[in-house]
């Protein structure tokens, strides 16, 4: 189990990579347009993004910042929040990468934000929303692009497996 869950926070730092390379291009009225995204624009979409990781690390680890709504918009421009996600995703790799086999089996506790219920559940299965809420939310970071006119980027997972950062997964 560590190893493909190493594997899916290697991916997801990559795939992050790439969606931020895309919205390099963008000026500030672009980043910010409303195009009918569930998070309207790709700022708030990304900012969801890193709000919902800093959420379930918070709750993993018991460190670090983590807002409370889900819709949290902590950067406004995209350098900012360029340097933040990829502070979030480097921390998602070293803690996986230190996860026991024994730790991947047990359970953990937290408290939701949206209702604020306590929930106790066993970690492998949160990992793996974890990784799929990211790959749900980052089609609609491509989406977003797209709409504005951006080039498309491949985000398969088998495409990062071919890659230099993805071959070990493969």
């Amino acid at each position: 189990m560590k190893q493909h869950f190493m594997m899916f926070a290697a991916y997801n730092q990559w795939a992050n990579g790439r969606i931020y390379d895309a919205a390099a291009d963008l000026d500030e009225e672009e980043f910010n347009r409303d195009v009918g995204a569930f998070f309207r624009s790709l700022m708030g979409t990304l900012n969801h993004l890193l709000a919902a990781d800093r959420i379930w690390m918070k709750r993993f680890t018991g460190e670090g910042d983590a807002p409370t709504a889900l819709d949290a918009i902590l950067h406004r421009a995209l350098p900012g929040l360029r340097a933040a996600r990829e502070a979030e995703d480097r921390r998602i790799v070293d803690w996986v990468g230190g996860l026991s086999d024994k730790a991947l089996s047990g359970r953990f506790t937290y408290m939701t934000v949206s209702d604020m219920r306590t929930v106790s559940q066993r970690l492998a299965p949160a990992l793996d929303h974890v990784f799929n809420h990211q790959t749900h939310h980052r089609g609609q970071a491509h989406m977003i692009l797209t709409v504005l006119g951006c080039p498309s980027v491949s985000l398969d997972l088998t495409h990062f497996q071919r890659t230099e950062e993805g071959r070990a997964f493969a």
